[in-house]
C-alpha cells in the first residue's frame, strides 16, 4: 500500500516552509519513497523577524502566534494541494521551533495543529517532539528515523540546515545528534549585511580566516557535550550571536571563518566515530548548496570520507520527506523516535493526530 503524506518543514534558518507531496511503501522490510511534488514558501521580512523573536514573546502573544501560524500553515496547505489536485492522506508538520530546552522538559513549536487542520480541510499529525521530552529524551534530532529507514547505505548522514545534525549506526543502534552551528551563524550575518544568504558561498570563498574568532566558537563548551545532545535558537543567542557581534571584521571575512568553524567540528565528528577506512557521507539540508562550505568540508575530512550531495530536491526536501515518513508511522503506531537518538527511556511512536472541523 502506498501512503500519499504531505509533510511540513520550517527550519531555524528561518528560509521559508518546505512542502512536500510524498508517497511512501514497504516493500517487505523496506521502506521506499519518491517525492511527487514540492514548493518552497519564503517568509516575507514581517514573519521571518516574528519567528525569529517569538522566543522573547509574553505567553498570550505566543499563544495567539502559534494559532495564527497554524492557520497561515493551513492555507498555505490548501493552495499547494489545490494546484496540483493532490489526493493527501494525511498532513504531517513539524512546525517552527520558537523554545527547545530539554534540560528543562520543555520544548515548543508552533502551529497549532487543530487550527491547520481546519484552515487545510485535512487530517494533520504534529508536535512530534513533546513525547520523547515527557520520556525523557532530548525531543531531538528526529530526522535519523528518515536515515536509517530510506538512507542506510550511508555510513553518515549529515544535515545542515539551521544547525548541523549527524546521524550513523553504532553497534546496531542509529546514533545521532546535533553538532553544532551551520546555516544558522551564516545567515545572521548576511542579514545583517541586508542580504539574506551567501549564495554557493561565494562571499565566504573571497573571505580570510580570523584565527580569534575560530578559536573562540572552537571553545564554546557545547562541543564538549557527550551525545546525545540538542541545541537551538537560546544556545545561538546566548553563546554566539554576542561573539559575532562583537567581531570588528569584514563579512566576508565572518563568514570565510565561520564556514571552517563548521567544517572542522563536522569532521571532529566524522573521524571519531568512522568505523572504517572508506566511509560515505550524504549532506543534505540548505548548506549542501553552500559549495565553498562543502569543498572545505571535504578538504577537512580527506580522502577517507566521501561527501556526498544528492540532487536538489532531496537536498532541499529531505526534512519534509522525514515528517511525511514520521506522520505515516505515527497513524500505523509504529516507532518513528528512536531512544537511541534522543537518549529517551524508549522508542516512541509520536506526534498528536488533529480531524478537521
Amino acid at each position: 500500500m502506498t501512503h500519499e503524506i504531505l509533510g511540513l518543514m520550517s527550519g531555524t534558518s528561518l528560509d521559508g516552509l518546505d512542502l512536500a507531496f510524498c508517497h511512501i511503501w514497504q516493500t517487505g522490510t523496506d521502506y521506499n519513497f519518491k517525492i511527487k511534488e514540492t514548493k518552497s514558501v519564503s517568509y516575507d521580512p514581517e514573519m521571518s523577524t516574528k519567528l525569529r523573536d517569538s522566543i522573547f514573546l509574553p505567553a498570550e502573544e505566543l499563544l495567539g502566534f502559534h494559532n495564527s501560524y497554524g492557520v497561515w500553515l493551513g492555507e498555505q496547505c490548501r493552495i499547494f494541494i489545490d494546484e496540483h489536485g493532490l489526493n493527501v492522506e494525511c498532513i504531517a508538520s513539524h512546525g517552527h521551533t520558537t523554545h527547545h530546552r530539554p534540560e528543562m522538559g520543555l520544548t515548543f513549536q508552533i502551529g497549532s495543529g487543530q487550527h491547520l487542520a481546519n484552515a487545510s480541510g485535512h487530517k494533520v499529525v504534529c508536535d512530534f517532539r513533546t513525547n520523547d521530552i515527557a520520556l525523557g529524551g532530548q525531543g531531538a534530532p528526529l530526522v535519523p528515523i528518515g536515515d536509517a529507514l530510506f538512507f542506510s547505505e550511508y555510513d553518515f548522514c549529515l544535515n545542515l540546515g539551521g544547525i548541523a545534525n549527524v546521524s550513523f549506526d553504532k553497534d546496531g543502534q542509529r546514533i545521532a545528534y546535533d553538532i553544532g552551528l551551520a546555516n544558522m551563524v551564516l545567515n545572521h550575518i548576511t542579514r545583517k549585511n541586508g542580504l539574506d544568504y551567501d549564495e554557493g558561498g561565494k562571499l565566504a570563498r573571497s573571505g580570510n580566516l580570523i584565527p580569534n574568532i575560530l578559536k573562540e566558537l572552537n571553545d564554546l563548551e557545547y562541543y564538549r557535550l557527550p551525545y546525545p545532545k540538542s541545541t537551538g535558537y537560546e544556545w545561538f543567542v546566548e553563546k554566539v550571536v554576542p561573539l559575532i557581534d562583537a567581531a570588528d571584521d569584514r563579512m566576508e571575512n565572518l563568514l570565510h571563518t565561520c564556514i571552517h568553524h563548521i567544517c572542522e567540528q563536522i569532521s571532529v565528528q566524522v573521524k571519531v566515530n568512522s568505523r572504517k577506512r572508506e566511509n560515505s557521507l550524504l549532506v543534505t539540508g540548505g548548506g549542501a548548496l553552500n559549495h565553498f562550505l562543502i569543498q572545505t568540508l571535504q578538504k577537512k575530512l580527506g580522502t577517507g570520507t566521501r561527501v556526498v550531495a544528492p540532487d536538489q530536491k532531496l537536498i532541499e526536501f529531505k526534512e519534509a520527506l522525514v515528517f511525511a515518513l514520521m506522520g505515516m508511522l505515527r497513524l500505523q503506531g509504529e516507532t518513528n523516535v528512536l531512544h537511541s537518538v534522543t537518549g529517551a527511556k524508549r522508542d516512541s511512536s509520536s506526534g498528536v493526530l488533529y480531524l478537521p472541523n
